[in-house]
């Protein structure tokens, strides 16, 4: 019997189902999905706003002593759009959806996942917790202390994910032989990339972690009265620049425990948020220190002249894997307008990711010029469930 058309419903759902298969980061963080973009009349803007938990304090004793509720959020921006552009004959549409599948859609979508998945990983440099371990292979007792740092911060414990580079994923198996190899796990292995279930994460392999290379900054001193709630300092004294995703701690400032506040002795972490050129200035940096109420997360300011010291030896590149629960980052996708007047366009979601399909024919070369796109946007959104490993 002979094959017939390919419809744009197959073809755009074996198009997502193949993009789905090979995002081993999107895949597994928050993915929102917002069809109001497309509805003419009822356009939101391109963001999205995702409200944190509240946090509140403790009273003591029997007085009443009310709080108000402090809701906050963070806007996630739907304003990237990428997509694949291909030509099809009247004979490629022939071809059974195995074979199209094979031939078109395979490549196609995995060039767009790369591109997806690199944008959305460039999010590690927005996580201020981190374990240093450059110049040494991974092992499992640094991905226990990452899991330490996240139960530290109260992460849920399900859905955990161990997103490795291609060389930690080497060195922990060889490290790990037989850990990975439960039959259950076996049967889950659906999405590239995924190796098996240990320590309380799934762990996935991942080939494009960018190295981070950290700045030349050192000898860095406060020089500056810090207030609750700030997110930049003055520094002087020091020398060498300072990159965005640098994480440093100051002396004397510790984490407190999320829910007590009672000081952990662990000095806090914070990452730079932006480039600095070196000498005296201003750094921004994340998370805001915040000494007093219900998000307070140091067990004191800063003063004028404590150290600050930077992560990691100077000016060095060190291999970049992440441990996560999925809520500490969001990726959302939005329906694109369906233009009239072609051969033929379509829409289809599959697990919060909106593609659309547009097709039309080119009578003098008999082929069929098609688009398939993806609008999206990422965000971090609490990256205190989140830590990052540098190894080797």
């Amino acid at each position: 019997m002979p094959n017939t058309l390919l419809t744009p419903t197959a073809v755009t759902r074996e198009a997502l189902r193949i993009l789905h298969s090979k995002l081993s980061f999107v895949g597994s963080i928050v993915r929102e999905y917002d069809d109001s973009f497309a509805k003419s009349g009822a356009k939101i803007g391109d963001s999205l706003k995702i409200r944190l938990p509240n946090q509140y304090t403790v009273r003591a004793g029997a007085a009443l002593s009310t709080q108000d509720t402090d809701e906050s959020s963070v806007t996630l921006q739907v304003a990237t759009q990428k997509g694949v552009d291909l030509n099809f004959t009247s004979v490629d549409l022939t071809l059974s959806l195995d074979d199209f599948s094979k031939r078109i859609l395979e490549p196609a979508m995995s060039v767009l996942a790369a591109n997806m998945e690199a944008d959305a990983m460039s999010m590690y440099k927005d996580v201020h917790q981190s374990i240093w371990n450059g110049g040494a292979a991974a092992t499992l007792a640094k991905v226990l202390a990452g899991r330490k740092i996240l139960n530290d911060a109260l992460a849920p414990s399900s859905d955990r994910t161990a997103n490795l580079n291609t060389q930690d994923t080497i060195d922990l198996i060889d490290g790990l032989k037989g850990l990975f190899h439960d039959s259950k796990e076996v049967a889950r292995q659906y999405r590239e990339g995924f190796m098996g279930r240990t320590a309380g994460f799934d762990f996935t392999e991942n080939t494009m972690w960018a190295a981070h290379v950290r700045g030349a900054a050192a000898g860095y001193l406060v020089n500056d009265t810090m207030a609750s709630g700030d997110s930049s300092m003055d520094v002087d004294t020091g020398t060498g620049a300072i990159k965005k995703g640098d994480v440093f701690t100051i002396a004397g400032v510790f984490k407190v425990h999320p829910e007590t506040k009672v000081s952990t002795g662990i000095l806090q972490q914070f990452v730079v948020t932006a480039d600095h050129a070196g000498g005296a200035g201003t750094i921004s940096f994340s998370p805001a220190m915040i000494s007093t109420g219900a998000r307070q997360n140091v067990s004191a300011l800063p003063a004028n002249n404590d150290p600050v010291t930077f992560q990691g030896a100077a000016s060095s590149a060190v291999g970049t894997s992440l441990l996560y629960q999925k809520e500490a980052f969001a990726f959302a996708t939005a329906d694109l307008v369906m233009p009239s007047g072609v051969d033929f366009a379509r829409r289809e979601v599959l697990d919060g990711i909106s593609m659309r399909i547009v097709r039309q024919y080119d009578i003098n070369n008999d082929k069929f010029p098609c688009r398939l796109d993806v609008l999206y946007g990422y965000k971090t959104i609490r990256p205190q469930l989140a830590c990052r490993i540098h190894n080797n």
